[in-house]
């Protein structure tokens, strides 16, 4: 009974977690818009935004596993908390002084500690209990995530939240050292908890479903960053009003909201989460057509409903490509993390092709590829448990 309610805490003190890593990815689109406008910015330019705040995923998730061993989940997601809370606090001088490069800094800085933040939360929560409904708890997770973000208009509004945002962090950096709210997760309970089919395998690259479900979820980071970031700018490509098209954003969040809410009912219950993965990419798909070729208020609308499909994708996926790891848990869920350098590099590349063709609807073709990579990997890639064809057939 105690560690039924000893995971009972962690579970909602993860859900928090999981509400900061949504309000911190909300907030990124409302910056760009600001930036382009107060800096004169290009397309390109305003994506550093995404690029400076992503790029940490990649360069720090293996550090981060590392640590991660010697330190355990619990003092991991501490320390991440205390990174997070500098980089926050490093917009305060960055709005002082309206120093682009500056809050490109702290942005970087923020998601380096959100790298340890996740890499620990993520396969902690798919960890806590069966496997067919790792996506059910993890829909959880950003449900929560998503709910209570409020919207952030001007440069000298953003101080004072981030102040309070920098406290919190800290404040709940000591909570989690003090408290055993987060019992820790053992390596020998890994091991059983997802059990490895595959004793024989030497290195992390030998299990095809973690391979390919990292390829899967860049594109699902891709399709996710591009919902939620691009569309305040998009809105206004489109002759929107800025004070409308600041709004766009929150259409997105209650997509994405509606999304987690259809994955907690729907998965293991009636359908599997490798089935609704599969269907909700071919919808990804046929919503991106409709977005590159509607009328501005209908394409806007369709860019806003990807937040649904979108939020399917990432608590799927996780469970799919961890299964079989094993004591490459750790490590696997790194890779993971580094996949998230979607967010960095596709938003840039969506901006340097909407100056080219001076096209921001066109451009979004660009998720097209993402979300059919998706779909193959929710038929058939998470299914691959050997890269040799004859051990397949035996498996």
């Amino acid at each position: 009974m105690q560690k039924k309610r000893q995971f009972q805490r962690a579970l909602l003190l993860a859900a928090f977690l999981f509400f900061i890593f949504g309000f911190l990815t909300w907030v990124n689109g409302t910056l760009i818009a600001f930036f382009k406008k107060t800096f004169d910015l290009n397309h390109f330019n305003s994506y550093l935004v995404t690029f400076a705040y992503y790029l940490s995923y990649t360069l720090m998730a293996i550090p981060s596993s590392w640590v991660l061993k010697k330190i355990g989940f619990k003092n991991g997601m501490s320390i991440g908390l205390l990174i997070m809370a500098t980089g926050c606090g490093l917009f305060i001088p960055a709005a002082k002084l309206a120093s682009y490069p500056i809050f490109l800094v702290g942005l970087f800085t923020t998601g380096i500690g959100l790298t340890l933040l996740q890499t620990a939360i993520n396969p902690y929560v798919t960890l806590m209990g069966p496997h067919e409904s790792g996506a059910k708890r993890i829909s959880f997770m950003g449900f929560y995530g998503a709910t209570n973000i409020v919207q952030q208009d001007e440069l000298n509004k953003i101080i004072f939240p981030y102040l309070i945002i920098t406290a919190l962090f800290v404040v709940m950096s000591f909570i989690l050292k003090k408290n055993n709210w987060f019992p820790e997760i053992e390596e020998e309970k890994e091991e059983h908890e997802i059990l490895s089919t595959h004793n024989d395998k030497k290195n992390v690259f030998q299990f095809p479903n973690l391979v390919l479900g990292v390829i899967a979820l860049f594109c699902a980071g891709a399709t996710e960053v591009m919902a939620i970031d691009s569309i305040i700018n998009y809105g206004m490509s489109l002759g929107f009003p800025e004070t409308r098209a600041k709004l766009f954003g929150s259409y997105t969040l209650i997509a994405m909201i509606m999304g987690y809410l259809s994955g907690m009912i729907l998965i293991p219950k009636y359908i599997k989460q490798e089935n609704l993965l599969k269907y909700a990419a071919i919808a990804g798909s046929i919503l991106t057509v409709l977005v590159t070729y509607s009328h501005s208020s209908v394409s806007v609308f369709m860019v806003a409903l990807l937040g649904f499909v979108n939020a399917l994708f990432w608590p799927a996926i996780w469970p799919l490509a961890l299964e079989g790891l094993g004591r490459f848990v750790k490590i696997g869920s790194a890779l993971l993390i580094m996949s998230v350098v979607a967010g960095a590099v596709v938003p840039l590349l969506y901006g340097l092709i909407a100056d080219t063709i001076d096209s921001t609807q066109r451009a979004y073709w660009i998720l097209i590829p993402c979300y059919l990579f998706i779909a193959h990997y929710g038929y058939f890639g998470h299914k691959i448990k050997s890269w040799d064809k004859k051990k397949k057939q035996h498996e």
